[in-house]
């Protein structure tokens, strides 16, 4: 069996004795956009869609809080034989928590 080949190829891109910062190399300038450093690795946030209005986020997160833990509590007070409002009380009370993980 014969050993694995040596990687060949690579090695130093930048001039040898060039250290980071004493040149900078900008990209070609257009009309339209700025120039910008080509060794820039900074990228500005893309601005997301707010799908519902913030302030509605805190009466959303309260109401499914309290209807979870009513839902459980009327699970033991009316229908004491099924457990289907245990499991839609857990889900309302989950349903405000990732309420409360939106408001910002």
């Amino acid at each position: 069996m014969a050993p694995p080949k040596r990687k060949t190829g690579g090695g130093r891109v930048t001039p040898k004795g060039t250290q980071p910062g004493n040149s900078r190399v900008t990209a070609p300038k257009s009309d339209d956009a700025p120039a910008v450093a080509a060794s820039s690795r900074y990228t500005p946030k893309t601005s997301r869609r707010q799908l519902i209005p913030p302030n509605w986020i805190p009466i959303i997160m309260v109401a499914l809080l309290v209807g979870g833990g009513l839902m459980i509590m009327a699970r033991y007070l009316i229908w004491t034989g099924s457990n289907i409002p245990t499991l839609i009380g857990l889900v309302a009370i989950l349903g405000g928590l990732w309420a409360a993980t939106k408001w910002e």
